[in-house]
């Protein structure tokens, strides 16, 4: 029999067959343990409540009962016209715009300052006391996010809160009593700055790390040629930390879909007029407080979608704009 030829003149497939290792007993139980284990805890305990919620989804279940009805996509279509849910979906939207880019350009700008923004001359190096504003940025982070929510709320209470305070001690008048949580212009505002404050200092560090790879004598070639700082930061420092930003920018917009904790210390009904609002906190009050398990089911599946759409969108404009990892060609 004449062994099959591979066209570019490899082995044979004859010959790849029989380089193939028998399936012995160390070779199974390894991928038993190792595959086939973690392979099953993930279907267990993340693909089948995905499956179940799917299917709560599709029923009219109060989730205090045995008893549920399939009620098929009704849920769906009621969300596509609840107002207050749209709403949720819009301010939702609008965080995953703001709060990682902004948070982003903060974390790069005191990271890049941390650790190259020093002297001109000389070796490449940060702002003297780097290590004092490192610390003092990261520190928000260690804070709970429940605890970050009810500080600042009382920092935005009117007429005793330390900004309105604040504000008027400097002259500034119209601020005596100012509800900031309380007024549907800056609500949201107020609160995505809550946000940012407690993110920032987590990315800043990240960010660092990302730098501190870089080998110093890229920043100073680039000196010798002109670069200034700014233009260091630009041309090399984003560029080569951009695997970093990607992921900085899907889990600030995963945290950012989220948002529940931080919207229920500072504003636990949604805000006025709704204005902060967010997905996971009517998910909530339509499951524990109105009893519609179902149909806040629906709500969670189109959070999930969301999410992953999001995830996929950030992965198509990287891969798009030159963010695909080049394969190295082996000779």
């Amino acid at each position: 029999m004449t062994p099959d030829v591979v066209p570019d003149g490899g082995p044979t497939r004859s010959a790849v067959r029989r380089r193939r290792r028998p399936l012995t007993f160390d070779r199974a139980s390894f991928m038993l343990v190792f595959l086939g284990l973690p392979v099953a805890v993930f279907v267990i305990f993340v693909v089948s409540p995905f499956v179940q919620a799917l299917w709560y989804s599709l029923t009219d279940w109060s989730g205090f009962s045995s008893g549920m009805n399939f009620v098929g996509f009704d849920n769906y279509v009621k969300l596509f016209h609840d107002d207050i849910f749209l709403k949720a979906v819009r301010n939702n939207v609008l965080l995953v715009i703001v709060v990682p880019i902004v948070t982003i350009v903060l974390a790069l700008t005191l990271a890049t300052l941390v650790t190259i923004g020093g002297s001109g001359t000389g070796t490449v190096r940060g702002l003297r006391y780097a290590g004092f504003y490192r610390i003092i940025s990261f520190f928000p982070y260690v804070i709970p996010a429940i605890v970050i929510g009810l500080i600042w709320a009382q920092v935005f209470t009117p007429g005793s809160g330390v900004l309105d305070a604040l504000l008027t001690k400097v002259g500034l008048s119209g601020f005596e009593n100012y509800a900031w949580l309380g007024d549907a212009r800056t609500a949201m505002p107020a609160s995505m700055f809550v946000m940012i404050w407690g993110f920032v200092g987590f990315y800043m560090v990240l960010f660092i790390a990302a730098i501190r790879g870089i080998e110093p004598e890229v920043f100073e070639a680039a000196r010798i040629d002109g670069a200034g700082r700014f233009r260091s930061a630009v041309s090399i420092t984003v560029p080569l930390i951009r695997d970093n930003v990607q992921t900085a920018y899907i889990y600030l917009g995963i945290a950012a879909l989220d948002g529940f904790v931080y919207m229920q210390a500072l504003n636990p009904g949604g805000g006025p007029q709704n204005s902060t609002l967010v997905m996971p906190q009517q998910l909530f009050t339509t499951a524990f407080t109105k009893g519609q398990f179902g149909y806040s089911t629906a709500m969670g599946v189109i959070l999930a979608a969301v999410t992953m759409l999001f995830a996929l969108l950030v992965f198509t404009v990287n891969a798009l704009t030159g963010g695909r990892e080049r394969k190295v060609k082996r000779r």
